[in-house]
């Protein structure tokens, strides 16, 4: 195969959108995959559905980057969450705001968000090769010599690698884009899981699968503190869903030892509107069972967990004594869990870490060590919360590079 313009490495969500931006601009482009399909990653997001981007300002996309926010405002100025809708409706695909401004196509398949891409690619002629594993990428004199499995070679003027990280190993994440990097030169900022499950010490596998609904979470850890109000979930062993989430990504760099996380069951009332609740409502239904009685409170399928936690027995409210109605109340308002870890970052999903920013042009994503050489996405050291916002990351990176290829 002849010399390539570019040759943009992975075939995901920043690497389609920087190959149709290079190709609409009269580039020879070939994508290089070693998945059997394009997208991979991008199939599983928003669990199948593909939260595509948040309607919001760049303002809130900014505030939402938890690493480097201010490396990406020229990339979410010139490619906004607004240019993402648009993209997306011109080239045919129907799309929906939902709760948070999350974006998602109409059909809530991410499928067609593929779909979409890959016509796009096919109509200005990308050139894709699947099942292709690159070994390494060496610079020859002002051109690329891309290596790949089987004794394959391909050249390239530019290179733009959008590998990813080494979240959700199963859709072939393995680390490629740092080593590309770590051979040119790049600093690689220390990799953690971000936007993952927390993994407690207590035993909640009689938790597995149940969900909470307008609860606090607090994480203590160190001497600070750090808060989220909304909906969480338990597995076997650990706290995950939004909140939960959105923690792990503000904590995944401090030593957890020691940390505990507290869950307000009742944020909207404080202790004393308790106190006032529990006086009343024991003495009109003095003759209840407390277990009765905290399943109007907790769901049912807590309150032994909750009882054998907080060491009260079941028995009628008129024979709950005043300190154990304060043990009850406190509990309610800050019920702890001892943690042990973030999940692996497999199970992450997104990486925090990899690429430092200080060596890449936040106008271009070409890296200051090595001309022609681009680097976008997640192989980046930015990441951000749920909501749509990584994606967003992506699609503002992907056109970057995309537009600042060159043809010689």
């Amino acid at each position: 195969m002849d010399r390539q313009d570019v040759i943009i490495i992975g075939g995901g969500a920043s690497g389609m959108m920087a190959s149709i931006f290079a190709a609409r601009n009269g580039l020879n482009c070939l994508v290089l995959d070693h998945n059997e399909k394009l997208g991979k990653k991008l199939f599983i997001t928003g669990k199948g559905r593909c939260n595509l981007t948040n309607n919001s300002s760049v303002d809130n996309h900014i505030a939402h980057i938890v690493r480097n926010s201010k490396f990406m405002f020229s990339a979410l100025n010139a490619f906004s969450p607004q240019d993402t809708i648009e993209f997306f409706n011109s080239a045919g695909l129907k799309l929906k705001t939902e709760q948070g401004n999350r974006v998602f196509p109409e059909s809530d398949k991410s499928s067609d968000v593929i779909k979409a891409l890959s016509k796009l690619m096919s109509d200005f002629h990308v050139k894709v090769q699947l099942n292709c594993e690159v070994l390494s990428v060496k610079k020859a004199e002002d051109y690329f010599k891309i290596k790949c499995v089987n004794n394959v070679e391909y050249t390239a003027n530019s290179v733009i690698v959008a590998t990813g990280g080494l979240s959700y190993s199963g859709t072939g994440a393995s680390g490629l884009g740092f080593k590309i990097a770590d051979s040119f030169g790049h600093k690689i900022v220390e990799t953690v899981p971000a936007l993952c499950p927390i993994v407690v010490k207590d035993d909640i596998s009689n938790l597995n699968g149940l969900s909470l609904k307008n609860v606090g979470l607090t994480i203590s850890v160190g001497g600070k503190s750090f808060y989220e109000f909304g909906e969480m979930m338990f597995t076997f062993n650990s706290l995950t869903g939004p909140i939960a989430l959105k923690l792990s990504s503000q904590i995944n760099r401090l030593n957890l030892n020691g940390a505990t996380a507290s869950i307000d069951f009742k944020p909207a009332l404080s202790h004393e509107k308790l106190e006032t609740k529990f006086l009343r409502e024991f003495q009109e239904q003095n003759k209840k069972e407390l277990k009765t009685y905290l399943n109007s409170l907790l769901p049912a399928r807590l309150v032994p967990y909750f009882m054998q936690k907080v060491g009260i027995m079941n028995k009628k409210l008129t024979e709950i004594t005043k300190q154990e109605r304060l043990i009850l109340i406190n509990s309610l308002k800050k019920f702890d869990f001892l943690l042990k870890s973030l999940d692996n970052i497999n199970v992450g999903i997104v990486t925090s870490g990899g690429v430092d920013v200080k060596d890449i042009n936040s106008k271009t994503c070409e890296s200051k060590l090595v001309k022609n050489l681009y680097f976008v996405g997640e192989v980046l050291d930015v990441d951000a919360f749920t909501g749509g916002y990584n994606l967003q990351i992506a699609w503002s990176t992907g056109y970057l590079a995309g537009n600042a290829v060159k043809k010689k």
